[in-house]
């Protein structure tokens, strides 16, 4: 395991959902259930929140890559539940 991804291991994971209106359209309110679905081993070392929007669509211009989800500093284009997970 990489010095990088171990270290990520011990800190707390932050996955932010955007909930802005594209993103809401484009389904970021399936992924309100992540708080749900965040596998067990990782515990309290995730946390998940809503926020009303990342901004990314301004600066993307791209709406077909909504919903965004910023796990750490890492953007997911075109989040799913399965996405997000494999992302940490």
């Amino acid at each position: 395991m990489s010095t990088e991804r171990m270290k990520r291991m011990s800190q707390k994971i932050s996955v932010k959902v955007c909930l802005g209106t594209t993103c809401f359209v484009m389904g970021s309110s399936n992924l309100q259930e992540l708080i749900e679905t965040v596998p067990a081993k990782y515990g309290d070392k995730v946390e998940v929140s809503g926020v009303p929007c990342l901004g990314l669509c301004s600066i993307d211009w791209e709406f077909s890559k909504a919903p965004y989800v910023k796990v750490d500093d890492e953007v997911i284009k075109e989040a799913t539940v399965e996405k997000v997970l494999i992302s940490y």
